[in-house]
C-alpha cells in the first residue's frame, strides 16, 4: 500500500458526514480509472425482494438519467451484477457479462440491462459485494470505468491495486454504516428525533410531555410526523428505522 493510499484510508475513517465520505470516496477511486460509483445498502432484504427502495441507502455520482433508469425505473432488479452480487461476496470483473453473452445465457431482461449501460458508457468496471452478518442486509458498489477504458485496462489496474481498492470501499461501506443517512424530505427535525429517542428508551407519551415541556398532544405529533417521514405505520417502526438510518442519538456539531 501507498503512502497515499494510507493517508486517504485515515481521512476516510475521520468523516464526519455522508457527503463528505462519498465526496472524497469519488475522486479517489477515479484517480484508478473508476470515475463513476452506485453503491447501494438495504437492511430489509427478504428472500424474494431487497425491499422497499425508499429505504435503501443509495449513493451515486452518475449521472441523474442514468441512475432514474437503473433505480427509478428498475432495471436493477435484472442486472446480472446486481445478482451476483446477491450471491456472493468480494470483487467481481465485468468480464463474466462478455462471457455470458458469448455463451449466449443472457436472459432478455438482463440484455435490456446491458443495451441501457452501453447507452450511458458503462461497459468496462467491477463490483464489489459486502460481507453481511445479516439474512436481511445486503451492500455493495459499482465501479464504472471512465469512457473509454476497456475491459481489459481495468483488468489491469485490478491487477496492481485491487487488493487496497476493495480496502478502501470495504471502509467506506463499514463507515457509512456509522453515519446519519437522511434522504431529501425524509429527515427528522430535532424535537422529532429527542421524542423517539425517549420512546426508544421505554418513557411513555405523558413521560415524554414532561420531560420535554410539551403537551402529549405537541408529543403525539411529533411523533407522527417522524413516522410520515419515515414512511411507516407505528412508532416503534419508526425507532427501528431511524436507528438503523443513524437518525438518533446524534451528536450535535
Amino acid at each position: 500500500m501507498t503512502p497515499g493510499e494510507r493517508t486517504y484510508l485515515i481521512k476516510l475513517t475521520n468523516a464526519d458526514t455522508i457527503e463528505c465520505l462519498w465526496r472524497n470516496h469519488c475522486r479517489r477511486m477515479a484517480d484508478y480509472g473508476f470515475d463513476r460509483l452506485l453503491y447501494g445498502f438495504t437492511r430489509f432484504r427478504t428472500s424474494t425482494s431487497l425491499g422497499d427502495p425508499n429505504d435503501f441507502i443509495l449513493l451515486s455520482n452518475h449521472d441523474p438519467t442514468y441512475v432514474y433508469g437503473f433505480m427509478d425505473e428498475g432495471l436493477y432488479h435484472h442486472g446480472p451484477m446486481v445478482h451476483w452480487a446477491l450471491n456472493n461476496e468480494g470483487s467481481c470483473s465485468w468480464s463474466v457479462l462478455a462471457r455470458m453473452v458469448s455463451e449466449g445465457t443472457l436472459t432478455p431482461d438482463e440484455q435490456r440491462v446491458l443495451e441501457f449501460n452501453i447507452q450511458h458508457g458503462v461497459t468496462a468496471g467491477y463490483t464489489v459485494s459486502f460481507k453481511s452478518v445479516s439474512s436481511r442486509a445486503k451492500g455493495a458498489i459499482s465501479l464504472a470505468a471512465r469512457r473509454g477504458m476497456s475491459q481489459d485496462e481495468a483488468d489491469a489496474v485490478w491487477a496492481e491495486h485491487g487488493e487496497a481498492i476493495v480496502l478502501m470501499n470495504n471502509l467506506v461501506h463499514l463507515k457509512i454504516l456509522t453515519l446519519p443517512y437522511m434522504p431529501a424530505n425524509r429527515s427528522l427535525t430535532k424535537r422529532q428525533r429527542e421524542a423517539l429517542q425517549w420512546v426508544g428508551d421505554g418513557k411513555t407519551t405523558q413521560d415524554i410531555a414532561q420531560i420535554m415541556g410539551l403537551t402529549p398532544a405537541t408529543v403525539e405529533k411529533h411523533l407522527r410526523l417522524a413516522r410520515e417521514a419515515l414512511n411507516v405505520d407505528t412508532t416503534a417502526q419508526a425507532v427501528l428505522k431511524a436507528a438503523f438510518q443513524n437518525q438518533m442519538f446524534i451528536v450535535e456539531g
